[in-house]
């Protein structure tokens, strides 16, 4: 269960560029935040102003003895009142939408981006760790926006307000106050890079887990019957094992390090009581004075550690925030031209009144392929496959044969000449384009939760019901799509485990030709299923592939024999090439692997034969 592919690691250090990179995907909450920011600067306002107003009443209402303009000043503590609920009110209601709004738009930008990236991508990125992104990362990364912002604009003007504040009464005692300013300082950038490195390995390691789950969940069957129970749990522990440790380090270091600040602010809050209480006691200072130091220079401290929990916060968060931009950035390695995007439009904004009609003539002008990691398949390959005909590609696993129909699907790309339809390089044209006019049934066909309908009508929503069906009836699926409980409305179940794999394969035939494609690819379509289903799957393969540009990939070289052209693959070449007769009278790479698999087939026939004497 344990993954060898590993995720990006990440090194940098905190960067605001990140954070407003965040808020560039998500312009619409920009004024919110605006105003969520004015929303905390006014509240920063009138808890500074209380203070004064407490001043005031001791110096002039309680040591004057005196109600003069006592009714003024209850009206105006009123109004600050009144003002700090409705500040209050706004900057909750203005939080609790940005968090909701970012996180959905993170998780719809995520998905999209999702659909737009090529297989290659998916090749090298497990599943566990593109869901922990959208899930958990989203969540973290949209309360850091909603909340951890807020807590900080209000601490930073609540700061900048005291401080004036303080000077305005006295200097000298707020220069003492500030001393442990540098210390506090040295702390958190002592700090700050643990605890960043600290998250960065939490949330590293929950998408581990998260792949862990998934693939589980997806391979139960797999570790059933291979025993694995046992050995799976250990690996599972002992990634659950790292994942305690490391998330009791980034607690630890986050817990040290506001008690740090709380002692540094209790410092300076005994200088405050030290140095005032001796000038009240010598006359220097008034009683209200003393009160508005000692209260700005407690509350003074509570937005400093208010802002080291948040920036502990923003240190977890921005390990989410990168995991994340980095799938919102992600560069898809095969994507289409700004002029092709102009004239033909994207997968989400197509331009169908310029997509010309595909005949399906297909050409491969000295292709070479290699993926990424440098691993060559394909060199200086030429084939010229001609508009309705049926080409086989058989031969060795590891021989091409898939790379071939993935870059004629587009799936990736040639490293080097060119691949032409109708004459014309695809990467002339949309990608879009080339892939609505694809039929592409695998060896095991993927069904969506739902109904048989549903299914097969996926290839082309607009579809009838009379077309579905007609569809179905091509293929020969009808006739056991018709003996389920309620027909065509039966619920296939998640990935279509109610159905055989004969069954789900006959409605992903029937999906593939609801969307009318001029070039169809089967991908070993026969090779899970029994003798019986081949037949009939075999009898729906003639019907789907009359007129259309076909390509099949097969290990039972029995679903081949009528194709019009055969290639024997290998080495990334065309080894061989023509007609089931004319391959077996030459009796070369073609002959041995069909005879050898006939012998095979004929031996298994005669052992079950004797197992039912």
């Amino acid at each position: 269960m344990s993954s060898s592919i590993q995720e990006q690691d990440y090194t940098q250090k905190f960067s605001l560029s990140l954070w407003r990179r965040i808020l560039n995907h998500t312009p619409q909450y920009k004024p919110m935040l605006v105003w969520l920011m004015v929303c905390m600067g006014i509240s920063a306002v009138i808890d500074v102003a209380f203070p004064m107003m407490t001043r005031y009443a001791i110096d002039h209402f309680i040591a004057e003895k005196t109600t003069e303009g006592l009714p003024g000043f209850i009206a105006l503590y009123a109004l600050l009142t009144l003002t700090q609920v409705v500040t209050i009110y706004c900057f909750l209601y203005l939080g609790g939408k940005i968090e909701t709004g970012v996180c959905y738009e993170m998780r719809c930008q995520g998905f999209r981006k999702l659909q737009e990236l090529p297989f290659s991508y998916y090749d090298k990125m497990p599943v566990g760790y593109l869901m922990s992104r959208l899930t958990s990362d989203s969540v973290r990364l949209s309360e850091t926006v909603g909340w951890s912002l807020l807590d900080l604009s209000w601490g930073v003007v609540y700061l900048i307000l005291s401080i004036a504040a303080m000077l305005s009464v006295d200097v000298r005692l707020t220069l003492l106050v500030l001393l442990v300013v540098p210390p506090l300082g040295a702390v958190s950038w002592f700090f700050q890079q643990r605890i960043l490195k600290a998250h960065r390995g939490v949330r590293k390691i929950n998408s581990q887990i998260t792949g862990s789950f998934n693939e589980g969940i997806m391979g139960a069957k797999t570790t059933k019957t291979l025993v694995r129970e046992k050995e799976n749990l250990k690996e599972f522990e002992a990634l659950t094992e790292n994942m305690r440790s490391t998330s009791v380090r980034a607690a630890s270091l986050s817990a040290l390090y506001l008690p740090i600040v709380v002692s540094l602010g209790s410092i300076a809050t005994a200088i405050a009581l030290w140095q005032t209480g001796n000038m009240a006691l010598a006359g220097a200072l008034k009683l209200g004075t003393v009160m508005l130091f000692i209260n700005y220079t407690v509350q003074f401290f509570d937005p400093i550690r208010g802002i080291a929990g948040t920036f502990s916060e923003m240190q977890s968060a921005q390990a989410a925030a990168e995991r994340v931009v980095s799938l919102l950035e992600t560069e898809p390695g095969i994507k289409d031209t700004e002029e092709v995007i102009e004239r033909f439009g994207d997968s989400f904004h197509p331009k169908k009144e310029n997509w010309p009609d595909i005949r399906g003539d297909i050409v491969f002008d000295h292709v070479d392929f290699q993926y990424q990691d440098g691993e060559k398949v394909l060199e200086d390959f030429n084939l010229r496959v001609r508009a309705g005909e049926t080409v086989a590609l058989v031969g060795p696993t590891g021989a091409g044969k898939s790379t071939v129909v993935n870059l004629v699907c587009r799936f990736y790309e040639p490293t080097k000449g060119e691949i032409l339809i109708d004459g014309v390089d695809y990467r002339e044209r949309s990608q879009l384009w080339l892939q609505s006019n694809l039929g592409y049934v695998l060896q095991e066909p993927h069904l969506f939760s739902g109904t048989v309908m549903d299914n097969i009508r996926y290839s082309r929503l607009d579809a009838t019901d009379e077309e579905v069906m007609e569809a179905a009836r091509l293929v020969s699926a009808d006739t056991f799509i018709q003996r389920l409980d309620k027909g065509y409305q039966t619920e296939v179940g998640e990935g279509g485990s109610r159905l055989s794999t004969g069954e789900k394969q006959l409605i992903s035939f029937a999906r593939a030709l609801l969307a009318s494609p001029a070039i169809f690819v089967l991908d070993e379509a026969t090779s899970s299923v029994d003798t019986h289903t081949e037949q009939v799957i075999q009898q729906a393969i003639e019907k789907v592939l009359a007129g259309r540009t076909s390509f099949i990939i097969a290990h039972r070289l029995s679903t081949v024999r009528n194709a019009d052209r055969i290639l024997v693959i290998d080495g990334g070449k065309i080894a061989e090439s023509g007609t089931h007769q004319e391959l077996m009278s030459k009796k070369g790479a073609y002959w041995r692997l069909y005879t050898t698999q006939f012998r095979e087939e004929k031996e298994q026939e005669l052992l079950g034969g004797k197992e039912n004497i």
